[in-house]
């Protein structure tokens, strides 16, 4: 039934950073099960523009294939996703490919998401160890807390939450979801919570939890399903009570 049939794929392509941007078609034979990645690396094989042209490859970035690096997002008909796990088969036809808009462009379909990753140093998205030796077994979490920080920890930085929020973009220093949930996961870790002071006062200047407008694409896009919106609810809380604890120089949690 499908021998013959083909797959148009229409690609937003750009030379650089600073190159106009330029759309190229190209349609590859129709496999079952095909997913935008396998169809991305059949283009490259032979790079063949409908016109008969050949042309560069078009470029993207993958890792994992199986929705967990994150790094293959891009918009597919419209909407930011991870291009591993979007079948042809649920998509309508002709099949658009653009690059996240709220990140620089680097080439074609790969950005530049150092936003991101900036956002999440400001906000020290890690638990800081003393060496790298063995120091015995950390403290245990509850396990109703381990339950809904496990949700948290399922952020692959994506970055499809940031490309969904209205309040990111390049007029914005709003560092977007991601790395304001992550605060909340890290300092919900027993030895996380040494630095909860030093992350909320990371959120609470310019560029933190006061630039979000509500808007909630952010809970409705994530590809893992984390309820970000209840983390900045969360977080809203926790950074009044730290103004509060600063204003009258009471350093207790």
């Amino acid at each position: 039934m499908s021998e013959g049939k083909k797959v148009r794929f229409i690609i937003t392509r750009q030379d650089g950073p600073n190159a106009a941007p330029y759309e190229e078609t190209f349609e590859v034979p129709y496999r079952q099960n095909m997913n935008v990645i396998s169809a991305l690396m059949e283009i490259r094989r032979t790079p063949v523009n409908v016109k008969g042209e050949e042309t560069a490859p078009p470029q993207w970035e993958m890792n994992c294939l199986e929705e967990v690096c994150g790094a293959c997002s891009m918009i597919i008909n419209g909407k930011p996703r991870q291009a591993c796990t979007a079948l042809v088969d649920k998509l309508e036809q002709p099949v658009r490919l653009e690059p996240m808009k709220t990140f620089p462009v680097v080439r074609d379909l790969a950005v530049d998401r150092s936003r991101m990753f900036d956002a999440l140093k400001k906000v020290k998205a890690w638990i800081p160890i003393d060496g790298t030796y063995d120091l015995g077994p950390g403290p245990r979490m509850a396990e109703t807390s381990r339950q809904w920080a496990y949700e948290l920890s399922k952020c692959m930085t994506c970055g499809v939450c940031l490309e969904a929020c209205p309040n990111v973009n390049s007029k914005s220093d709003f560092m977007g979801p991601a790395p304001l949930s992550q605060v909340r996961l890290f300092n919900a870790h027993p030895t996380g919570k040494m630095n909860k002071k030093e992350r909320l006062h990371g959120i609470m200047g310019d560029g933190g939890l006061a630039a979000c407008g509500n808007s909630q694409n952010c809970v409705q896009s994530c590809p893992k399903g984390i309820p970000l919106t209840t983390s900045i609810a969360a977080l809203n809380r926790d950074s009044a009570l730290q103004s509060f604890r600063d204003f009258f120089g009471s350093d207790h949690q």
